[in-house]
């Protein structure tokens, strides 16, 4: 039978899936596994990942009895994973820990405090490329080696989510350059561990895995992982990537001077960049395509939505209520302004940034204030895409736009119209899916080229094209939202230290 069909393993925060696709790129079957994610103190964040191996048996046996002869199909499997999430591993393979904290654990935030007092942002940014912060899988080695030090002690490795799953396929270890490269311990020019970092974090070098490019073929499916998930003994297995730059891969985002905006819960910016950009408001991802993705985070994206649904209405209104009443006020909601720093920001001095309307008057009603919220998003988002823009030296071309606010099209022409760049849209919303796809069909021999894969499988709606009179309208309030932005960065502490 021929191998016609890869199979794409995405473990993610919420749930493990599971695909199908052909060499068109069409997925034939897409199965789910959710898993639970336990907080045991206020910041904390953890998952078991023995669940996310679960998830992975139950997922592909789905997507292996939906489509006949699925197994014998499977020309390469690749899997992407959440990053960040900390996995300790003895010599055998077993957990040193059942649970491992995840990218949103604020439980680091001591050791970032302490690591900026001691050493401040320089050195880091040299370098990591990256400024520091507690998603980053060095500071949790810390903190596990301070407070469990048992588990840290017997670990033979440290391994990502996505890591995890290939061990327990293949029975092999690695971690690829993109996941590496958010780790806080990789040197960012030579793509090698940092003894530098390393030392300074207090860490031991010997728990580091090997940096593998996420297209190698890291190995087979074993026998016992045969027997558990149904797929044939043998298959190759990539080394795969982190969730992140696999997704900008698998939305087209491959190229110098495109961008990717991908709104969920938060609002992640990204230019695709020639090498990576040393700003403390930057971080940098190393790309499956060996570019870097200069990115920049809000907290507060779809959010933002979420909480005027539930503080203007108490859920009381649908989604679709919410934008087709913001559609009723014009552009720019008459001076009126958003700032969206509902749970603070991830970088900077002013993480405990809030949120804010301002420039309120009598004639402003509730749909002034939701189409504010979206703009007031559009308009932090810009200010990190003129940053990273400024800083590469090249225009931004297109962007593209992807997850949950990607759905909204007043949004997407909201910000079209503030960005002034032209935003796309992946006819298929399961980047991540795809990404991994692409990267099986290319390792597998079926496309010379990753740019071949993506050409083939990526596809985009017509773009959303800037509003000559809305572009013209936030060109003008860009500046003083970015005014706003620096000047009430002095109240934040004032804030904190009323203590109501």
């Amino acid at each position: 039978m021929s191998r016609d069909l890869t199979l794409s393993i995405d473990v993610g925060t919420g749930s493990v899936r599971a695909a199908l696709v052909d060499q068109t790129g069409s997925i034939l079957h897409m199965a789910a596994r959710e898993h639970d994610q336990i907080v045991p103190a206020f910041g904390w964040a953890e998952q078991r990942p023995d669940d996310w191996w679960l998830g992975v048996v139950a997922s592909v046996r789905a997507v292996l009895d939906a489509v006949d002869g699925g197994a014998s199909r499977i020309a390469a499997i690749c899997a992407c994973g959440q990053m960040h999430g900390t996995v300790l591993v003895d010599d055998e393979g077993a957990l040193t820990r059942q649970t491992a904290p995840l990218w949103n654990d604020k439980r680091t935030l001591d050791h970032v405090a302490d690591f900026e007092h001691r050493h401040g942002m320089d050195i880091a940014l040299a370098e990591t490329a990256n400024p520091p912060t507690p998603a980053w899988p060095g500071f949790k080695l810390a903190w596990l080696r301070d407070n469990d030090p048992q588990a840290y002690q017997r670990a033979s490795i440290v391994l990502m989510p996505k890591d995890f799953i290939n061990l327990r396929l293949t029975g092999k270890r690695a971690m690829d350059t993109g996941d590496a490269s958010c780790s806080f311990l990789m040197d960012a020019a030579h793509q090698t561990w940092s003894p530098k970092m390393i030392e300074m974090l207090g860490l031991d070098a010997s728990i580091l895995p090997a940096i593998r490019n996420p297209l190698d073929i890291l190995g087979s499916v074993t026998a016992k992982a045969a027997r558990l998930t149904g797929l044939h003994e043998g298959t190759p297995v990539l080394v795969g990537g982190a969730d992140y730059p696999v997704a900008l891969l698998g939305s087209g985002a491959m190229r110098p001077g495109l961008a990717s905006d991908v709104t969920g819960t938060s609002c992640i910016l990204t230019v695709i960049a020639d090498a990576p950009l040393r700003d403390p408001e930057i971080c940098n991802v190393a790309t499956v395509e060996g570019h870097w993705g200069p990115f920049a985070l809000l907290e507060t994206g779809g959010d933002a939505m979420r909480w005027a649904r539930r503080a203007f209405h108490e859920k009381s209104l649908s989604y679709d209520d919410i934008v087709n009443k913001a559609s009723e006020a014009p552009a720019g909601s008459d001076g009126l302004f958003f700032l969206p720093y509902l749970v603070g920001e991830r970088l900077g001095s002013h993480r405990n940034a809030r949120a804010q309307f301002f420039g309120i008057g009598a004639g402003h009603g509730l749909a002034y204030l939701h189409r504010s919220v979206l703009e007031g998003v559009g308009f932090a988002a810009a200010r990190h895409l003129r940053i990273m823009e400024h800083a590469t030296g090249r225009k931004i071309d297109k962007v593209i736009a992807s997850g949950g606010g990607a759905k909204t099209k007043l949004w997407l022409h909201i910000k079209a119209s503030i960005y002034g760049i032209p935003i796309m849209v992946p006819k298929q919303a399961e980047c991540g899916v795809i990404g991994c796809a692409a990267m099986a069909a290319t390792a597998s021999g079926h496309f010379a080229t990753l740019a071949d894969a993506i050409s083939a499988y990526v596809k985009y709606d017509e773009d959303i094209l800037p509003d000559p009179v809305w572009a013209e309208r936030y060109h003008r309030m860009q500046p003083l939202f970015d005014r706003l932005y620096r000047h009430s960065q002095e109240f934040y502490d004032d804030l904190d230290n009323l203590n109501l």
